[in-house]
């Protein structure tokens, strides 16, 4: 499963808001909406977050083992 835990971290650290990211950079709200709910998000999504925030992809997802 993959997490998206790693994003909120970067995005606090960053001392950034979703606000922000919606517009300002242009991120959509039903983006961010299906991080939350752990959904699937395409790669180029991912790579428009690491430019914005400046980080690695691995600063953004994560996998986890299913238990």
């Amino acid at each position: 499963m993959i997490s998206y835990k790693p994003f909120y971290d970067t995005l606090f650290k960053k001392d950034m808001t979703e606000y922000e990211l919606i517009f300002k950079h242009g991120i959509s709200s039903n983006t961010l909406y299906r991080m939350k709910k752990g959904e699937a998000i395409t790669t180029k999504t991912l790579d428009t977050l690491c430019f914005i925030l400046d980080c690695a992809v691995s600063d953004i997802i994560e996998y986890q083992p299913p238990t």
